[in-house]
This record gives C-alpha cells, structure tokens and sequence, in this order.
C-alpha cells in the first residue's frame, strides 16, 4: 500500500484525496495535513463566537458554472446538489453582472461544507496544524519535517498551498525544481484582500432587503454580504452575520499593516455606505495574503510534476485558475499523475 501526503485541506486538497480513493482505493493510504486549525483554506466557514449567531463564509461566496464547465464537471455538481451541500443561488445580488447561461450556486451550510464533503468521501486522515517545513528525498521516498518537529515518510507528496509557500519549503524542493520551473512559479500573482465578519444577536434588523451587495463607489469595500439571506437561512434565534470583502487595491496598500490596525477603517467605510447599521455583538477580521489568483502558471497545466519517482507533484488554482472548476481542473490533472506514478 503507497502512503500518499497531500499538504492542503481546501478545495483541490480534498477532491484529490476523494478522487485517489475512488480510483485506488484500497491500494492507497491518503493522509491530508493542514498548518491551520479546521479544512477549508480559502473556502472554510467561520463559526461565530456567539453560539446566538450566523455563521460566515470569510472567503470564496458562491460557485458559478459556465455553460461549458456545467456540462465536463456535470458529475461533480450532480454529486453536489444530491447532497444537499449546493443549491441554486436565488438571493438578490446588487451590482452582479451575470454571465450569459452561466448558473450560481450557494451552500447552506457555508462553503466550508463542500469541502468537508469530499474529505469525507476521501476516508483520508486527516492533521489540522501539521505545518510543513522541509521536504528531503530518502531513496523511493519523501521525509516530510513539520514546524513542530518530527517529521514522517511517504511514497508521494502533493503540495496544494499558495505557490509563495512551495517556494519557502526547506530541503531538497529548490534545487529539484528546474530553472524554467522556478521561473513559471515565481511569476505566479495573487490578489490580498481582508475580509471582515460582523456577528449581530437575534433581534437585529437591516433596513436594506438584497443578500449580497457588489460596490462600485467605494476605494476600500468591493463586496457585502448577509450570508443567512446568501443561504436562504433565516434560522429563528439566530441572528443575521454580514461580511465585507475589501478591494484589491486596498488590500495590496494595506497588507503589510496588523489586520487590527486595518479593520477600524473597513467598518468606517462599511457605516458610510450602509448608514443605521445595527452594533453587532461581535466581530471578526481576516487578512487573506493569497486571495483570488491573477496570473497562474502559464497554460494552465493543472499540475508541475517537480520529481517522477518519489513523485512530488504541486497544484491547485495556480496551476489552472481562480474558483471552483480551476481546483477541480487542477484535481483531476494530479490523480492522472497519481495513478501513473503509484
């Protein structure tokens, strides 16, 4: 039986691990680890901190499938809306400028749940704060170190966080990488926002009535959103959550400041635009470094094969492109590589 490292518990993570299972079944053992404390990455749901509130999606907020990705990932978005995690996105949307035939969809327990999905489907086990450091080849296999000490061996590696921090990894994934390789990497560009969650108790009322809000006039906010209404979830005794995503421009000036020191200006500008709004209970502010991509390894491939035996294979949106369909893209062109490999 191969063991089999997959280093990132978001999207592509966990459709690779489910995909591994399905096609290799019980030829392979499949571990995920992940250096944050819950899965999801860019897609993971936040709790609020009062049992009293909504829950809140911090990052990706809906998925839209063209024409053409509805019809080659037909069986992905079936096995999705058979099982309740996506439904049809039916809020009012201010400001969204939909694309011809293209469809949205929501999910009503927050985009965290789809990929808690496949992790289950995956049967991988699964490490939260297990933060990679170093990766050594040993022979027919990969020693992996974590930031906490020890380390474990495997037969395969797939590295599926920001490209910034493959690039970081101590060892031998430097010198592996070939020049062209290192140079398609480091042109990699990503988008940083904030994303900041306010928390209300059951009684608060907002006095607008759309689910989600696109803004144009504001050099800070680009994005709104009421999630229990984005969910078609008003839950009685839960109170409403509403979350703010800053531009792309603000987030680059800004980045490097506390997260702290930033989130007092996004609700200045968040009481600007939405005057009257209730005091929430609580709130909570996230500094996304690596957002949405701008510029993915050119062509798309999917996948880079860094070495074919041990095989080290990185992916994820980089390799493809920024939603949904570029991390299922990006999945499928690693299990090609599993399969050949193991």
């Amino acid at each position: 039986m191969s063991r089999v490292l997959i280093v990132g518990a978001g999207l592509t993570g966990s459709l690779c691990a489910c995909l591994l299972r399905r096609e290799l079944q019980s030829k392979v053992q499949i571990v995920v680890w992940d250096k944050a404390r819950g899965a999801g990455g860019r897609m993971s749901t936040s709790r609020p901190p009062d049992v009293s509130s909504h829950s809140v999606d911090l990052g990706a907020q809906y998925i839209t499938a063209t024409p053409a990705y509805a019809q080659s990932h037909h069986s992905f978005y079936s096995e999705l809306l058979s099982a309740g995690v996506l439904q049809p996105l039916s809020c009012q949307i201010e400001g969204l400028r939909q694309q011809d035939d293209s469809k949205n969809y929501m999910t009503p327990l927050g985009m965290g749940s789809v990929v808690k999905h496949f992790l289950s489907e995956s049967g991988a086990d699964l490490f939260f704060e297990h933060h990679v450091t170093a990766l050594y080849r040993r022979g027919a296999s990969w020693e992996v170190e974590k930031k906490a000490g020890g380390s474990e061996t495997f037969d395969a590696v797939v590295l599926t966080m920001p490209v910034a921090q493959i690039l970081q990894l101590q060892g031998d994934v430097g010198q592996l990488l070939s020049v062209q390789q290192k140079q398609q990497l480091d042109g990699v560009v990503y988008s940083s926002r904030f994303a900041v969650a306010l928390f209300f108790s059951p009684d608060a009322a907002f006095s607008f009535s759309w689910g989600a809000r696109y803004v144009s006039d504001s050099r800070c906010i680009c994005y709104i959103a009421v999630d229990s209404r984005k969910r078609n979830k008003d839950s009685p005794g839960l109170g409403p959550s509403l979350v703010v995503h800053t531009s792309v421009p603000f987030g680059l000036e800004h980045l490097e400041r506390d997260k702290e020191d930033v989130q007092p200006i996004i609700l200045q500008e968040l009481h600007r635009l939405l005057p009257g709004l209730p005091e929430p209970i609580s709130t909570k502010c996230h500094k996304w470094r690596y957002s949405q991509v701008l510029t993915s390894v050119p062509d798309c491939p999917g996948h880079m094969i860094v070495l074919d035996q041990p095989l080290l294979v990185c992916g994820g949106d980089a390799f493809c492109h920024s939603n949904f369909d570029g991390c299922v893209e990006s999945a499928l062109s690693m299990l090609s590589a599993l399969k050949a490999s193991l």
